[in-house]
């Protein structure tokens, strides 16, 4: 991957080879001017998932008069600002993907990649105030033009640091440095990384002639990728398989990584991110809205402390149920992915979707927490809730489904068809999609359906998921005891007729 190195000697007897392996590496980065990425895209895994998660900010602290009734409010405001921010998240995820592929490509770092990656990152953590400005103004060229030329200049960054890496191609991944084809390498990452960045380009200039055709244009920043890979394999099926000419020059024939989905690893630690921020925000809310003035608290509650924050009951019962929501909804995840060895494409798709709804639990937050005392906008605020609620799950249980399909290449045996651990899955996944439904149907049926009522369903719902292992354990094995009986009898059966006579069989 780099220059030659000189051999170092072997472990002593009583050494841990991976201890030495570890040293020796360490040994090599302090003595060379070039160093591993593995730190630098944690660093940026992290950013780009803080950056895509407060995009919610904006529509979450989005001002709504008690007095003005939420349905029109959510036609006005909540939802204009609520499609620019699950567009704007896929964008940010998109570049995350191309960052992704980036770094394929080139493994090793050295100062001037490192400073060109910090630049990247600094216009990248400007984009939420863009969005700002978008979701503020969806009329106005300057906030959409704003963002657009923001992600133009990402991807020109990017493309420098492809520039950069292929002029010192021992940066470069193994594979690449031994290839014949290293211009075809570069022709291709710098397709995937600038083809967003062109198309920002022409929304930036359609900014201040058409806006609606701007948002067209950036929205085809999100499906281009895979309106793409449909084209192409539409392709191939009208015109049958390519010929080999054509085969040898594809990636795919001297290149595993760039057409492969992205690695579980990386889809994780993307996704773990997306939780951590967004179970954050939560307590920013806490900490920002229902400490009591000083002041009021002299006057008003005669310097009881205790009873000046016994206003804020519900805000803290809605805090609580939030959580719950997020962290479970976390933990199915996480039992997810436990079980999968291979994310393809579609299932990574589900997932950013997925995590643009939970992206929108703040705004659930917020709305269930304002609306806490019997006002009018109160059953409409729960149903905001399930809605994120039931897409953020649903979503989830669609990524399980979709590999199923394949499920002997992106599943563990256990969770396969048959397997020990299939049963609970399907009812852990199923869980949240059911209970959100449930809960919006309630609100339509019964007129004293509540915030502490709903709040209350989210925090026992840990105790449906115990019930619930409880409960498919004890099924399955009913399931099994009443087969295994049957079994028998069969057995039984078979074993009086081999002791009866051909007569008495006859008879």
């Amino acid at each position: 991957m780099s220059a030659p190195r000189a051999a170092t000697p072997g472990p002593g007897p009583g050494a841990v080879p991976g201890e030495a392996l570890h040293g020796r590496a360490l040994e090599l980065e302090l003595g060379s001017s070039t160093q591993t990425s593995h730190r630098l895209l944690a660093y940026s895994d992290a950013l780009l998932s803080i950056i895509a998660t407060v995009m919610i900010l904006p529509v979450a602290h989005t001002k709504i008069h008690p007095d003005q009734k939420l349905g029109e409010s959510v036609q006005q405001l909540l939802l204009t600002k609520i499609a620019v921010y699950l567009m704007t998240f896929l964008i940010v995820t998109v570049a995350w993907a191309a960052h992704v592929r980036l770094f394929q490509v080139i493994e090793l770092i050295d100062d001037v990649l490192a400073l060109l990656n910090l630049a990247c990152m600094m216009i990248i953590t400007f984009l939420p105030y863009t969005f700002s400005l978008m979701a503020s103004f969806p009329g106005v060229p300057f906030g959409i033009f704003l963002f657009s030329v923001c992600a133009v200049v990402i991807g020109l960054i990017q493309a420098v640091i492809v520039l950069y890496g292929f002029y010192h191609p021992h940066l470069l991944n193994q594979q690449i440095q031994v290839s014949e084809n290293q211009n075809f390498y570069k022709r291709h990452i710098l397709k995937i990384i600038l083809r967003g960045p062109i198309l920002c380009f022409l929304a930036a200039v359609f900014s201040f002639f058409f806006i609606p055709l701007s948002y067209v244009l950036l929205g085809l920043v999100i499906i281009f990728p895979h309106l793409s890979r449909f084209i192409t394999w539409c392709k191939t099926k009208i015109l049958g398989q390519r010929n080999e000419e054509e085969e040898y020059h594809s990636l795919e024939t001297f290149s595993f990584y760039l057409s492969e989905p992205l690695s579980k690893e990386r889809v994780e630690a993307f996704s773990d991110g997306v939780y951590a921020i967004v179970a954050t925000l939560l307590i920013l809310d806490i900490c920002e809205d229902n400490v009591p003035d000083p002041r009021e608290v002299r006057e008003k509650f005669h310097g009881s402390l205790l009873e000046a924050l016994s206003e804020y009951g519900p805000n803290y019962l809605a805090y609580f149920g939030s959580f719950v929501t997020i962290g479970l909804l976390w933990f199915v995840h996480h039992s997810l992915f436990l079980y999968v060895t291979k994310a393809t494409r579609l299932m990574g798709l589900l997932n950013i979707l997925s995590l643009a709804f939970i992206g929108g639990l703040p705004l659930a937050y917020q709305l269930t927490s304002e609306f806490a005392e019997k006002s009018h906008n109160e059953i409409e605020a729960i149903q905001v809730s399930c809605v994120i609620t039931f897409f953020a799950s649903i979503f989830q249980f669609a990524i399980w489904t979709t590999a199923l399909l394949h499920e002997r290449e992106t599943l563990h045996p256990f969770a396969r068809y048959g397997g020990k651990e299939h049963a609970f899955m399907f009812a852990k996944l199923a869980l949240y999609p059911c209970v959100s439904l449930g809960a919006f149907f309630l609100t339509c049926l019964l007129s004293e359906f509540s915030t502490e009522i709903f709040h209350l369903m989210q925090i026992v719902i840990p105790f449906a998921f115990l019930a619930l292992r409880i409960f498919v354990r004890i099924s399955l094995t009913l399931i099994k005891s009443v087969m295994s009986l049957s079994r028998r009898k069969v057995v039984l059966l078979e074993e009086e007729e081999a002791c009866l006579s051909p007569t008495d069989t006859l008879s």
